[in-house]
């Protein structure tokens, strides 16, 4: 069983059951499939997670990279829909 820690909450969980960001060499994709390689944070699928990540630039450090408005509405729908 595969856990990783969520980027907001610091909680550790299944990975199956957070949000997965990871920064490729030329882009960010939200919960690419396994064969994507790169730098990767997770988050719940929870309001409060995802809000605080996005408010405190926290995806941004541990990425290093900045997020786009787009990919900050991905995160929100997958909210809706997670």
């Amino acid at each position: 069983m595969a856990e990783r820690q969520c980027v907001s909450c610091r909680q550790i969980k299944d990975r199956k059951n957070l949000i997965k960001i990871t920064k490729t060499a030329d882009s960010v994709v939200l919960n690419p499939d396994s064969l994507t390689f790169g730098r990767s944070a997770y988050l719940c699928y929870n309001k409060s997670c995802i809000e605080t990540a996005l408010k405190k630039n926290k995806l941004d450090k541990i990425l290093k990279t900045k997020i786009s408005e787009e990919l900050k509405g991905q995160l929100l729908n997958e909210l809706r829909n997670g």
